[in-house]
Protein backbone atom coordinates (compact mmCIF):
# COMPACT_ATOMS: atom_id res chain seq x y z
CA UNK A 1 0.00 0.00 0.00
CA UNK A 2 3.39 2.39 0.29
CA UNK A 3 4.10 1.60 -2.99
CA UNK A 4 0.75 3.16 -4.13
CA UNK A 5 0.60 6.25 -2.40
CA UNK A 6 4.34 7.14 -3.49
CA UNK A 7 3.37 6.22 -7.12
CA UNK A 8 0.53 8.68 -6.76
CA UNK A 9 2.43 11.08 -4.84
CA UNK A 10 5.01 11.76 -8.06
CA UNK A 11 2.24 12.29 -10.20
CA UNK A 12 2.12 16.08 -9.44
CA UNK A 13 5.51 16.31 -10.01
CA UNK A 14 5.35 15.63 -13.47
CA UNK A 15 2.55 17.38 -14.19
CA UNK A 16 4.28 20.40 -13.03
CA UNK A 17 7.13 19.53 -15.13
CA UNK A 18 5.29 18.84 -18.20
CA UNK A 19 3.01 22.28 -17.47
CA UNK A 20 6.81 24.23 -17.36
CA UNK A 21 7.90 22.70 -19.89
CA UNK A 22 5.23 23.65 -22.39
CA UNK A 23 5.54 27.27 -21.06
CA UNK A 24 9.17 27.44 -21.78
CA UNK A 25 8.82 25.50 -25.20
CA UNK A 26 6.53 28.61 -26.14
CA UNK A 27 7.57 31.48 -24.69
CA UNK A 28 11.35 31.13 -25.74
CA UNK A 29 10.59 31.78 -29.65
CA UNK A 30 8.59 34.62 -28.60
CA UNK A 31 11.00 36.21 -25.90
CA UNK A 32 13.90 36.00 -29.41
CA UNK A 33 10.98 37.98 -31.58
CA UNK A 34 10.55 40.74 -28.83
CA UNK A 35 13.36 42.86 -29.92
CA UNK A 36 11.42 44.40 -32.99
CA UNK A 37 9.24 46.96 -31.09
CA UNK A 38 6.27 46.08 -33.50
CA UNK A 39 6.35 42.60 -32.58
CA UNK A 40 6.41 43.44 -29.18
CA UNK A 41 3.17 45.35 -29.38
CA UNK A 42 1.86 42.71 -31.04
CA UNK A 43 2.80 39.85 -28.89
CA UNK A 44 1.11 42.30 -26.29
CA UNK A 45 -2.15 42.81 -27.77
CA UNK A 46 -2.17 39.07 -28.28
CA UNK A 47 -1.34 38.24 -24.48
CA UNK A 48 -4.12 40.62 -23.34
CA UNK A 49 -6.44 39.41 -25.79
CA UNK A 50 -5.82 36.33 -25.05
CA UNK A 51 -6.67 36.77 -21.66
CA UNK A 52 -9.93 38.60 -22.21
CA UNK A 53 -11.19 35.95 -24.10
CA UNK A 54 -10.23 33.05 -21.07
CA UNK A 55 -12.06 35.12 -18.54
CA UNK A 56 -15.02 35.47 -20.68
CA UNK A 57 -15.30 31.98 -21.54
CA UNK A 58 -14.71 31.38 -17.91
CA UNK A 59 -17.17 34.11 -16.70
CA UNK A 60 -19.63 32.67 -19.29
CA UNK A 61 -19.75 28.93 -17.80
CA UNK A 62 -20.02 29.78 -14.33
CA UNK A 63 -22.44 32.57 -14.25
CA UNK A 64 -24.80 31.75 -17.47
CA UNK A 65 -27.52 33.97 -18.08
CA UNK A 66 -30.79 32.47 -17.28
CA UNK A 67 -33.11 32.85 -20.49
CA UNK A 68 -36.71 32.56 -19.69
Amino acid sequence: MGEFFSNVSRYPKYLITIVLGVFTAILEPLVRRSSNPVTAVSLIGALISGLLTLGFIVRAMVFPSSVG
